[in-house]
């Protein structure tokens, strides 16, 4: 029924069925959508119809709702529902969500809400609400399957049925011990090809991907990727299982990561989108901007010391965009993979010697290029073969500086445990307008009676 529909058709069928009360055949219409499209029709509904199209819903599909709205949206819809329903929903909302949404809550509003679900449950949020942000015990949940080694085959297979709807995935069994130790994993393939008499420890990986409650997300996030594990056990330091990180919830981390960093390579510092206001978004911008603005006024001076030669030689200041401009670029570039390599990773001193050994012939190699390129133009512009070997050896010159400090640069934070995405685009273009600059005006200073 709904295959074909477009969202603003999905949206009038909503509001046709609320506003003639019709809650079955709304139910048996939201029945073929996912909890994205149902959260989708209550964002645009009108006001008035809202918190009766909430109690069109039954708890799972509110609980699932709810965890795809935003964090301010998602206290709105708790608080439209009664003490029992919240109670419910709040109860059948993963963990992990639940404790991202209550930390973003003031701390009476949040233990109000704990105070309101089951104990179990509240508890279980509690312990994830301990742990730091951005580690991969804040973001898993307790939602899984752990079955012992001497189970049957039958008898997990059993035990997976009757917790299929609690679980937040049911595509790995995790085996533990008397002690809730981690010793091995089961997948449900395994479960399906293996005779329902085999034990289980017959069948088990012993050699067990894990992750430390403590582990930064972004690192989880790496093993997730590199093993493309759907889900992820996580451990204390005594490797008793503490709970899981899931695919959905490390595809969410990784947008998050990269919003982030991209934020901070364009020097904006925090999320500006389509709805950020004016006075927010400039406010946002403008600390790196004035600070940028002020290692410029560097490069005016530099300008300046060199004003007599460029009086001499009035070509030079054509080259000046081009030399800058290309050391920036390059530079910005490197810092975009250094960014991108270190996410999530620990390299050693032979990966960075390696690393900058490479970006120093990447440099080279860019230089000469576009040194000879450059060469050819300013001899055939000019006809003078010393102006073409001033800027050509400066570009050659700057470009590998540029590549280098573009590399250095977020390595030297990343070292002092500062995020190598602060080293923003802007800031390194702007220091090496600084490097370019002096490289340029000292050679060409030196050849001055030959450009003459």
């Amino acid at each position: 029924m709904t295959k074909n529909l477009t969202s603003e058709q999905i949206l009038f069928i909503a509001l046709k069925y609320l506003k003639e009360n019709k809650k079955t055949e709304m139910e048996r219409f939201l029945d073929e959508l996912q909890p994205y499209d149902i959260a989708a029709i209550y964002k645009e509904l009108p006001q008035k119809f809202k918190t009766r199209f909430l109690f069109f819903l039954n708890n799972h599909i509110l609980a699932d709702v709810i965890q795809e709205l935003d964090s301010d949206l998602q206290f709105e819809v708790l608080n439209k529902l009664t003490t029992d329903k919240k109670a419910e929903v709040l109860n059948l909302m993963d963990n992990d969500d639940l404790a991202s949404l209550l930390h973003d809550l003031p701390e009476d509003k949040s233990i109000s809400l704990l105070a309101e679900m089951e104990h179990e449950e509240s508890t279980a949020v509690k312990n994830i609400m301990n742990y730091p942000e951005e580690t991969a015990g804040r973001l898993m949940t307790n939602r899984f399957v752990w079955i012992r080694n001497y189970y049957t085959v039958r008898e997990a297979v059993d035990k997976l049925k009757t917790f299929a709807d609690f679980a937040e995935t049911i595509n790995y069994l995790y085996v533990i011990d008397e002690n809730r130790r981690l010793v091995g994993v089961v997948s449900y393939r395994d479960l399906l090809i293996a005779d329902e008499k085999d034990l289980i420890k017959d069948i088990m990986f012993e050699r067990v991907i894990s992750v430390n409650v403590m582990t930064d997300q972004e690192f989880a996030a790496r093993i997730l990727e590199k093993y493309d594990f759907l889900a992820l056990p996580v451990v204390d330091d005594n490797n008793v299982l503490q709970g899981i990180v899931t695919f959905d919830d490390m595809f969410d981390v990784i947008i998050s990561e990269a919003n982030e960093d991209i934020e901070k390579l364009s020097a904006s510092g925090k999320a500006i989108d389509f709805d950020t206001k004016a006075i927010v978004a400039a406010s946002r911008r403008l600390p790196w901007l004035i600070l940028l603005l002020l290692i410029g006024i560097i490069s005016g001076s530099i300008i300046s010391h060199f004003e007599d030669t460029l009086d001499l030689v009035v070509a030079l200041a054509f080259f000046m965009p081009l030399i800058s401009g290309m050391t920036g670029n390059t530079g910005t570039q490197s810092l975009a993979v250094v960014v991108r390599g270190l996410a999530g990773r620990n390299p050693d001193k032979k990966a960075v010697i390696k690393l900058v050994m490479r970006e120093f012939i990447v440099g080279l190699i860019i230089g000469i290029i576009c040194g000879i390129l450059i060469f050819l133009i300013a001899f055939i512009w000019k006809g003078n073969v010393y102006l073409g070997f001033v800027v050509g050896v400066s570009l050659i010159l700057t470009l590998i500086i540029g590549t280098l400090a573009g590399t250095i640069i977020p390595l030297i934070l990343y070292r002092f445990k500062v995020d190598p995405a602060v080293a923003s685009g802007p800031l390194i273009t702007t220091l090496n307008d600084i490097f370019s600059l002096i490289t340029y005006f000292s050679i060409a200073t030196a050849f001055l009676d030959k450009l003459m």
